[in-house]
């Protein structure tokens, strides 16, 4: 039996070691851990690089340069993403690993404005540029990778530790934060504790360069299979429906992560308690990421996005009113639990949908270029945007607004997207 190119496993095999799962993953946790903290710092990284007597400029540029390093995504996505389908997904894995470690660990040990002037943000830039393009390249080959490797009726669980090791980032910096801000004096954690956040980071790229090197190379064993007619161009109807559901998930993602500097620095709630919204949006992640990739391989991937995203679409709004109207760490936890879980349940499909639908011979650069650019023209703007739009129209429920908008369409790209999970495919 085959399927969308994907080499057909033996019977026996149910399952994918534990070490190539781990190798895969270790480099998407890293990724994600390392982009995020900077999204979740970035009140005490804007004091550093871009000190202002005014706090929302200072803030603004910070984001900014976040947005920064969403223009090498692409670039990355390109150069790194085709590497895997010309190559391997290995070395292209390697590449990327190798080139994000040295990134988070030259952003950490930059010296702050006060110390060496202009040359600070520039370096910051330049380090974040690197981020992306590495992070850019790290999506499609690894994706790929889990999906061939894994049995056809659990691809879209195995799929779905992308998913899940993402959100364990996001657990993983939310409840450093939480430990840092309680640790540290004010002073001490605004100049030094997102330093520290980054380089604990940092401590697990040797690690993870090891266990990449073991591992197998699944596009040669893939391409045999099946080579399927025609070009890239027959395709670019998949990839268009995938940028649109890419795009209504990034925006939901990044919406969510900056739900710590939101509560912080427009709910006007402490810090130690922003960060807990964090610990709740990765601990959800984690929880329902795998479950929904699981499920997805018995009913479906549309019948859970649709649902998911529809619910979102009629919460968003009163979530963000209710913590409006009473700010709090029960009105902050809640509505952050509620959305993340739908997002949890609802996302992780969109990527196991996307890259099933794609054949091995155009599976890692097409993945990694579809989502390389949702992520960057919408996710690298989605935090400065809104708050952009809470200083220009004194409304703090912007965010859910936007946020509204992104649910329409995504839910239109879901709706035309075919099915693709084996078991639902004749139904």
């Amino acid at each position: 039996m085959t399927t969308m190119g994907i080499a057909a496993p033996s019977p026996l095999r149910e399952s994918m070691p534990l070490k190539h799962v781990a190798a895969a993953v270790i480099g998407n946790a890293l990724s994600f851990y390392d982009f995020l903290t900077y999204s979740f710092f970035s009140i005490q990284i804007g004091h550093a690089f871009f000190p202002s007597k005014d706090p929302a400029v200072s803030l603004l540029a910070s984001l900014g340069v976040f947005g920064v390093g969403f223009v090498g995504r692409p670039i990355g996505s390109i150069v790194i993403g085709t590497m895997g389908d010309r190559i391997g997904r290995k070395p292209a894995m390697i590449l990327s690993f190798t080139m994000l470690g040295c990134a988070i660990v030259g952003l950490a040990l930059t010296p702050s404005y006060a110390a060496i002037g202009i040359a600070a943000p520039i370096l910051a830039i330049v380090f974040r540029l690197l981020q992306g393009f590495a992070l850019g390249g790290e999506v499609g080959p690894t994706t790929a990778f889990l999906l061939e490797a894994a049995p056809p009726n659990r691809r879209g669980f195995y799929t779905s530790m992308q998913a899940t090791t993402q959100d364990f980032a996001i657990l993983c910096a939310g409840l450093v934060g939480v430990v840092l801000a309680h640790a540290l004096s004010p002073e001490t954690f605004d100049a030094y504790g997102w330093r520290i956040a980054f380089l604990i980071g940092a401590a697990i790229v040797p690690f993870g360069l090891l266990i990449r090197r073991s591992l197998p190379e699944t596009l040669h064993a893939a391409r045999p299979v099946a080579q399927e007619p025609g070009g890239v161009r027959n395709y670019l109807p998949i990839a268009f429906l995938g940028f649109a559901m890419l795009a209504s998930a990034t925006i939901t993602s990044y919406l969510l992560t900056y739900m710590t500097t939101y509560a912080t620095d427009t709910l006007r709630l402490p810090v130690q308690l922003s960060f807990w919204a964090t610990i709740v949006n990765g601990g959800c992640g984690v929880v329902f990421d795998s479950l929904s990739g699981w499920l997805s391989d018995r009913v479906g991937r549309k019948p859970i996005m649709i649902t998911c995203w529809t619910l979102m679409l009629i919460l968003a709004v009163p979530c963000y009113a209710a913590m409006v109207r009473a700010p709090s760490a029960t009105t902050l936890l809640g509505a952050t639990a509620v959305l993340s879980v739908l997002a949890a349940f609802g996302g992780t499909p969109i990527v196991i949908a996307l890259t099933e639908a794609l054949p091995a011979r155009i599976r890692s650069g097409t993945l990694a270029i579809t989502y390389a650019f949702a992520i960057s023209i919408f996710g690298g703007s989605a935090q400065a945007i809104v708050k952009t739009l809470i200083v220009i129209t004194h409304n703090p429920l912007a965010p859910a607004w936007y946020w509204t908008g992104a649910m329409v369409v995504g839910l239109a790209g879901m709706i035309a997207m075919r099915e693709t999970a084996p078991r639902r495919k004749a139904v």
